[in-house]
């Protein structure tokens, strides 16, 4: 009778893992644009009547289903990218494109989808430009 070790603590090279990841993570970062958009145009009142709410409605599986596809794109570029890579550029490249290859059109679809620069608002809390005064003037839409 022989035992067999198993060595759990190195991942396996064919693990899916990072491809799962990677969609939650885009997914992730769908839901979280669409989240904004929703906010900002019912805090500013731009664009949130029932038609905006319906377009709204839905554009929610397509933005999400369209990040969890970016994420995994920019995983499957940067696994090819790091073939013969250093384990450190192996393991951060691949993670460092999904998070801005997601993080990019989240921030593009909350600037243009969000806030509507020039509708007309009737809250009165926001300025011409829809962007509701809560939002970091550090980061642009």
């Amino acid at each position: 009778m022989s035992c067999h070790v198993v060595h759990t603590a190195k991942p396996r090279s064919n693990s899916c893992l990072p491809w799962a990841g990677s969609a939650l993570f885009g997914a992730a970062m769908g839901c979280v644009a669409w989240s904004l958009t929703v906010w900002a145009r019912a805090y500013c009142d731009a664009g949130y009547d029932a038609g905006g709410r319906f377009e709204l409605n839905f554009l929610l599986p397509l933005v999400v289903g369209a990040e969890a596809l970016v994420g995994l794109a920019a995983q499957a570029i940067g696994r090819r990218l790091v073939l013969r890579a250093p384990t450190a550029v192996r393991v951060s490249l691949p993670t460092v494109l999904v998070v801005v290859a997601t993080v990019w059109p989240a921030w593009w679809f909350f600037a243009t989808r969000g806030t509507l620069d020039g509708y007309p608002g009737d809250s009165g809390l926001c300025p011409v430009s829809n962007v509701p005064p809560q939002w970091p003037d550090w980061i642009p839409v």
